[in-house]
């Protein structure tokens, strides 16, 4: 199947603005062009499209995508080269999830900490507990800020 960049637009939720630059950037090497010089995507070009969409969301910077694409063009003589990015990808990931769950903890404990002192009507109530009286699902929250 076939879609103009409005629909594919619509399909990925990248501006149109965003695939033209994809296409100038080299992204897009299966691309094709009517006569008119009017880009035609195909489900191709939408599966291409989603992988730059997870890899630039995950962090990759475009002249790194540019690199992935590139050595797919250069087939299975560069497999060990591409599955090196993704297992570089997935550690910097899981490093960005243990930092993102570490915060997560402390903004659960937090939100259960003042939603304690909201109904005491004051601070006073949770500014000395121990760890013992905090719900062990708070706990790991408390261990960040206080060791």
């Amino acid at each position: 199947m076939t879609y103009t960049i409005k629909i594919m637009s619509e399909l990925t939720g990248l501006p149109a603005s965003t695939l033209r630059y994809y296409d100038k950037k080299g992204l897009l090497p299966s691309l094709k062009r009517d006569n008119n010089n009017v880009r035609i995507f195909t489900d191709e070009d939408y599966s291409n499209l989603k992988l730059i969409d997870c890899l630039k969301r995950s962090g990759l910077s475009i002249k790194d995508i540019k690199s992935f694409i590139d050595s797919r063009a250069r087939g299975d003589g560069a497999l060990n080269e591409r599955l090196e990015i993704f297992v570089k990808r997935r550690e910097i990931l899981l490093k960005e999830l243990e930092n993102l769950q570490e915060i997560l903890s402390v903004i659960e404990y937090k939100c259960w900490y003042y939603s304690q002192a909201c109904d005491a009507g004051t601070e006073d109530i949770t500014k000395n507990l121990q760890i013992s009286d905090i719900p062990e699902q708070f706990r790991a929250g408390y261990k960040v800020l206080h060791g």
